[in-house]
C-alpha cells in the first residue's frame, strides 16, 4: 500500500468539489481524506498506485461543471498514519496558495424547479441556492471558503438545511449558501419605513406594472429598475439619475421572450443562458417596441436573463417582457450595497426599496459582452467572471505584481505565482468614492490571497492619473518599483496573453491613451514583442482645439481636421451654415475656435480613432454632443448598420515623422462630399466606417511586411463596433495574414491592468 497526496488548485472551493471527490474515493475504496487548506484543495489517500492514479484521472475527468481545475499535482508519502475510511476533514487556514474564491453562479435549474414547487419548503423562497449555483465572491470574507467565513454566519441554520448541509449526498452538501425562509435572509419593501406587506416581491412586480421606479438590492449590488414599456417612466428616471441618453440594460425572464424583440444567434443564445449570466448586447428586431429612450438612436440593446430566485420571483408575478435593470449608482461611482445608503443615497430616484438583510461583501456589476460576428467580446467583466485567474505561469512563477489599470474604466489585476486575477470592475477613478473603493477591493484581495509583500506596482504612463499617483503610494508602502506602461503598449499586451501570440502587429484604437511623445495617442500601429513595443504607423496626428472640449463637442474636431481640405472661408461659412448648433454658443465660439487654431493656443494634439468616429458621427448631423462614453462613435455604427455598400470613400496613407499614417482628413473631406453630393447618410456611414477600417488594416499590413510577421491583433474600444471590427478582419485575411482579437478579456480599458502585469512579468519574471 502507498499514500499520496493531491493538491489541487483552481476554482474547487464553494463548487462542490469536495463530495465529489469523497464519492470517487468511497466508489474507488480508497481511504484517507480531503480539506480545504487556504486556497487549496488537500487530499490524501491509502492504496495501490493504479487506483490512486486511475482516481486522479476520474477527478479530473468527473469534476463539478462549475470547477476549474489550474494545477493537480501528486505527492508519493511515506509516513505511517493509516485510515480507515474516507472523510472530509475540517479546513484549515494554515496555508498560503494561489487559488482563488469562485465567482457567483446563476441559480441552477434544480433550485428553480424548487422555487416553483407549491408542496417544497422553498417555494417562493428568492434566496435559494446550492452547491451548484448562488452567490460567491460577494459574500466570502476570507479563505478556506466556509459558511463562518461568509455573510451568511448571520443566519444559523435550521434542523432542516443542518441535515442537507452535513449530508455529502445532498447537493447542499456545505453549500455555504444554503438557508430556507426559516434561517436565511429575507427581503423587504421599504418607502420611507418598511410596508407591511405579506409578499413584498410581488407587491414589488405590481408597483413596477404600475409605474413607479424601485430599487432593488441583487446579489453583488443594487439596480434601478422600471418597466420597459412606459416611456414617461423610463424618462422619469433617465432626469433623476442625470443619465440622459446612455442605453440602459433589460432582464427578461427565459430565451423565448427575448427572441420576441431581439435577434439571438446560437453563440449569443449560450451565452444568455449560462451559469455566468452576462449582459449580452443584442440587435433589435423587427418586433422590438420598448419605449424609445430605453435604448435610444441604438440598433442594439444589452439583454441579460434572471439569475437570481429573486428575479425569477419578481417575473412570475409579472407578464411584462423585461424590466430596466441598470445600477443603482450616481454617473461614475460606485454601485451602493448597505441598506441604509441605497435609502439614503436613492432618495427621490426611486420611489419604493426592495431591500434584503443579507450583508454583500465585494460590489460586483454585471457583467457585459458582446459578439462580433462569432467572436465574443468581453466589454465589462465582472460578476459571474471576477476574480477568476488568467494563467501567466509561462511568463513568470515568482514574480508578484500588483497592476493598477487606466483611469476611467479601471480593473486591478493581482499576478501572484502565475496567476493573474482581475478585480471586478471598479469604474471611474476620478471619482472620490471609487477611488476609495478601488483601494478597499486592493486590500480585499490582497488579503484573501494571503499577499503581504508586492514586487513590483504597474500603472499607467500618465503621470496625472489618480491611479499613477496610487501606484506611488503603494510602491513606498511595499518598498518596491513602479513600472509605468504605455497604454496601447499595455492593451496589446493583454492581447497578447489572451491569444497566446508573444510577437504580433497590434492595431491598437480607442479614444485615448497617453502616448510616450506627450500626444494622445489612439490610432496607433504597434509592433510588440513581449516586454518592448515600437509604433510603426498611426492616423495622422489632428489638432484638438480646447482639448477635452473635443471629446463633448466634437464639431471642434470636425473643423480642425478640415482645416486643410478647404480654404479658410469655405469652411468658416460651411460650419457656421451646417454646424452652428452643435456649438454650445452658436457663431462666437467658432469664431474663438478659429481663433485658437491659428494662434495654436490650448491646442493639443491626438491620433484618437475614437476623435475621427466623432466627427464623422457630427458631420452627419448623427450626434454632435457626447453626454456617455462612445455615444457619438455608437449612434454612427447603428446609422450605418442599416446602409448598404452603394460607393466606396478614398482613404490615403503617407509618410509623417518618419511613419506611416491614415490621412483622416482626406477620409473625412469625402465623407462631406458624398453628404453635399446628396447621398443617403446610413450609405455615408457605412462606407466611412469601412473606409476607416481599411486604412487601418493596411497601415498594419505594411508594418507587418516592415517586421515580417504574419499576424496582425486588435485592441482597444473600437473593437467593439462589429462593423469596423468584421472589416479589418477581412481585409487581414483575404491578404493572407492572420488576424486575432480578445476572447476572454476585455478590448477596452478592462484589460489595460492584465496588459501592465503581463509587461512586468515578460521584462523582470524570466
Amino acid at each position: 500500500m502507498v499514500k499520496a497526496r493531491i493538491l489541487v488548485e483552481g476554482i474547487v472551493q464553494g463548487v462542490g468539489f469536495r463530495p465529489t471527490v469523497y464519492r470517487l474515493a468511497k466508489k474507488s475504496n480508497l481511504p484517507g481524506y480531503v480539506r480545504n487548506l487556504g486556497n487549496i484543495v488537500e487530499i490524501v489517500l491509502e492504496g495501490n498506485t493504479p487506483a490512486i492514479e486511475k482516481f486522479v484521472k476520474n477527478l479530473k475527468s468527473r469534476a463539478p461543471p462549475i470547477s476549474k481545475i489550474s494545477s493537480l499535482k501528486v505527492e508519493w508519502l511515506d509516513n505511517e498514519e493509516s485510515y480507515l475510511d474516507f472523510e472530509i476533514r475540517e479546513s484549515s487556514s494554515d496555508f498560503s496558495g494561489s487559488s482563488v474564491i469562485p465567482s457567483d453562479v446563476a441559480t441552477c435549474a434544480a433550485c428553480l424547479e424548487e422555487l416553483h414547487q407549491e408542496n417544497n419548503r422553498r417555494y417562493h423562497y428568492p434566496f435559494t441556492a446550492c452547491a451548484d449555483c448562488g452567490p460567491r465572491f460577494t459574500v466570502i470574507q476570507s479563505v478556506p471558503y466556509d459558511r463562518e467565513r461568509t455573510s451568511m454566519e448571520t443566519f444559523p441554520l435550521c434542523p432542516s438545511c443542518e441535515k442537507e448541509y452535513r449530508d455529502v449526498e445532498n447537493r447542499r452538501y456545505h453549500a455555504e449558501a444554503t438557508c430556507c425562509s426559516e434561517c436565511g435572509p429575507s427581503v423587504f419593501l421599504y418607502k420611507e419605513q418598511k410596508l407591511e406587506v405579506d409578499n413584498p416581491v410581488k407587491k414589488a412586480a405590481q408597483l413596477l406594472d404600475k409605474g413607479k421606479i424601485l430599487a432593488i438590492k441583487g446579489i453583488g449590488g443594487t439596480h434601478l429598475v422600471c418597466n420597459v414599456n412606459q416611456e414617461d417612466v423610463v424618462i422619469e428616471m433617465r432626469k433623476r439619475l442625470g443619465r440622459f441618453n446612455q442605453p440602459f440594460a433589460c432582464m427578461s425572464p427565459d430565451l423565448k421572450t427575448v427572441q420576441t424583440f431581439a435577434r439571438v444567434s446560437n453563440l449569443e443564445q449560450k451565452a444568455l443562458e449560462s451559469r455566468r449570466r452576462p449582459i449580452v448586447v443584442l440587435k433589435k428586431s423587427e418586433n422590438y417596441d420598448f419605449a424609445p429612450s430605453v435604448a435610444p438612436d441604438l440598433h442594439n440593446i444589452g439583454i441579460m436573463l434572471a439569475y437570481s430566485g429573486l428575479h425569477h420571483l419578481l417575473f412570475s408575478h409579472s407578464s411584462q417582457p423585461a424590466y430596466i435593470m441598470t445600477s443603482a449608482n450616481l454617473p461614475g461611482e460606485p454601485m451602493l450595497i448597505h441598506n441604509h445608503e441605497i435609502m439614503e443615497n436613492l432618495e427621490g430616484i426611486a420611489d419604493y426599496f426592495l431591500l434584503h438583510d443579507r450583508e454583500i461583501i465585494n460590489r460586483c456589476d454585471d457583467s457585459v459582452v458582446r459578439f462580433r460576428g462569432d467572436d465574443m467580446a468581453f466589454i465589462r467583466r465582472s460578476r459571474g467572471y471576477a476574480p477568476e485567474p488568467y494563467d501567466l505561469s509561462s511568463l513568470t512563477q515568482d514574480l508578484t505584481v500588483l497592476a493598477l489599470g487606466p483611469e476611467i474604466d479601471v480593473t486591478f489585476s493581482l499576478l501572484k505565482q502565475g496567476r493573474c486575477y482581475l478585480s471586478q470592475h471598479i469604474g471611474d477613478t476620478t471619482k472620490y468614492a471609487t477611488y476609495l473603493y478601488l483601494q478597499e477591493a486592493i486590500e480585499y484581495l490582497l488579503a484573501i490571497s494571503k499577499t503581504e509583500t508586492v514586487d513590483m506596482v504597474a500603472c499607467d504612463l500618465h503621470p496625472q492619473f489618480f491611479t499613477t499617483q496610487l501606484a506611488e503610494k503603494l510602491s513606498e508602502k511595499f518598498s518596491c518599483p513602479v513600472l509605468p506602461v504605455q497604454h496601447h503598449h499595455a492593451h496589446a499586451a493583454a492581447l497578447s496573453v489572451d491569444v497566446n501570440e508573444s510577437e504580433m502587429i497590434c492595431i491598437a484604437a480607442d479614444g485615448v491613451g497617453y502616448g510616450a511623445d506627450g500626444s494622445a495617442w489612439g490610432g496607433e500601429i504597434l509592433y510588440t514583442n513581449e516586454d518592448s513595443y515600437q509604433r510603426l504607423g498611426s492616423l495622422m496626428p489632428q489638432k484638438m482645439a480646447g482639448g477635452d472640449l473635443c471629446t463633448r463637442y466634437p464639431a471642434r474636431m470636425l473643423y480642425s481636421m478640415l482645416e486643410n481640405q478647404y480654404s479658410e472661408a469655405d469652411l468658416y461659412e460651411l460650419m457656421v451654415n451646417n454646424y452652428k448648433e452643435y456649438f454650445p454658443r452658436g457663431k462666437p465660439e467658432i469664431d474663438i475656435l478659429k481663433q485658437q487654431l491659428d494662434r495654436e493656443f490650448n491646442v493639443g494634439i491626438t491620433s484618437s480613432t475614437g476623435r475621427v468616429l466623432d466627427a464623422i458621427s457630427t458631420s452627419l448631423h448623427i450626434c454632435g454632443e457626447r453626454t456617455y462614453e462612445g455615444e457619438c462613435a455608437m449612434k454612427l455604427e447603428s446609422v450605418a448598420f442599416y446602409g448598404e455598400e452603394k460607393f466606396q470613400i478614398p482613404f490615403e496613407i503617407k509618410k509623417d515623422q518618419g511613419r506611416y499614417v491614415l490621412d483622416t482628413s482626406v477620409l473625412l473631406k469625402g465623407v462631406m462630399d458624398k453628404i453635399q453630393a446628396g447621398e443617403m447618410k446610413k450609405n455615408i456611414a457605412f462606407a466611412a466606417q469601412k473606409s476607416l477600417s481599411h486604412g487601418l488594416a493596411a497601415l498594419a499590413i505594411k508594418s507587418a511586411d516592415k517586421k515580417g510577421l504574419e499576424v496582425i491583433g486588435g485592441s482597444g474600444g473600437v473593437f467593439y463596433n462589429e462593423a469596423i471590427s468584421l472589416a479589418i478582419k477581412n481585409y487581414v485575411e483575404t491578404r493572407g495574414y492572420k488576424f486575432v482579437q480578445h476572447q476572454s478579456s476585455c478590448a477596452g480599458d478592462g484589460s489595460v491592468s492584465l496588459g501592465q502585469a503581463a509587461i512586468a512579468a515578460y521584462k523582470y519574471g524570466k
